[in-house]
């Protein structure tokens, strides 16, 4: 009855969180309750985790409190560095930069405000959260050139989608820098462009980048160490201080978002979970 009544106390483990957790002195405690004569008398409630991260702390690493939100549990997570995306652009990339079954073409409506919208942009007619991204072009386009190389006919592109294409793409080809065009037309198979064919990058990470494009963007898969070595070269992903777009957040962009849509295989995820620990553990 005694020890009915006065229970040997908890079993406590506590799990330290590594990297960038212990330099902000997070931990998370999770309590087992004791066992006694081979059953289980009580079940401990498990305590919420919380993170505690006072104001010199993130005066030292030079953060703001929104910043150190964690983007896995928190839905309104946004670096205050990163501009807003455009509204359109972003509604259409959530139809056509998706898997070969899941994406839903534009209709002619659709797509001739997307391509208006985007050839207004790089005319410079729109400003600040109007404003399409390279990234978002990146994004965009590669989910439109893997739909029309590699897609079943159910998800190619629409009849609305070429004809707006088809009216848009003269301005858009002397509007769009040299990278966006690379990533639109690949290889002149599409639009017919000679740039896409020519494109090579401005440096050596992004000669590597484009020869790693070309592949994903005609709908195919890469090995394990042309993964890693791509990811390597371009990470971490900086934000411009000038503001200004680069060519390589449109071609990282279309990168990423196009190895998405082409489904990773196993080494190609493997590739990616690896080279974001390393550089966690670097942080």
């Amino acid at each position: 009855m005694e020890v009915l009544l006065c229970p040997e106390p908890s079993l406590s483990i506590r799990i330290a969180v590594p990297c960038l957790l212990n330099r902000l002195n997070i931990r998370s405690s999770l309590r087992f309750p004791a066992e006694i004569g081979g059953r289980w008398i009580a079940r401990a409630r498990l305590p919420a985790v919380k993170a505690v991260i006072d104001s010199a702390t993130l005066d030292q690493l030079g953060m703001t409190e929104s910043e150190i939100r964690n983007p896995a549990v928190s839905s309104t997570y946004r670096s205050s560095k990163l501009p807003k995306p455009n509204l359109t652009v972003l509604e259409a990339q959530a139809r056509v930069c998706t898997g070969p079954e899941m994406t839903k073409p534009l209709s002619e409506e659709q797509a001739f405000k997307v391509f208006d919208t985007i050839l207004r942009s790089v005319r410079g007619e729109l400003k600040d959260e109007d404003r399409v991204s390279r990234a978002q072009l990146g994004a965009f386009f590669a989910g439109m050139t893997i739909r029309a190389n590699a897609f079943p006919e159910a998800t190619q592109w629409s009849e609305g989608e070429k004809r707006a294409i088809g009216t848009f793409w003269p301005q858009l080809v002397r509007a769009l820098p040299p990278d966006v065009v690379f990533i639109a037309d690949p290889e002149g198979s599409i639009m017919g462009s000679s740039i896409g064919p020519q494109f090579v990058g401005n440096d050596t990470t992004e000669m590597r980048l484009v020869g790693a494009l070309r592949e994903v963007l005609a709908g195919g898969h890469l090995g394990y160490e042309e993964v890693q070595g791509v990811l390597r070269d371009v990470l971490p992903l900086n934000v411009e201080e000038d503001g200004k777009d680069s060519s390589k957040e449109s071609l990282v962009s279309a990168f990423l978002i196009g190895q998405r849509v082409n489904r990773e295989t196993d080494r190609e995820l493997k590739a990616y979970c690896l080279a974001f620990d390393d550089e966690l553990v670097g942080y």
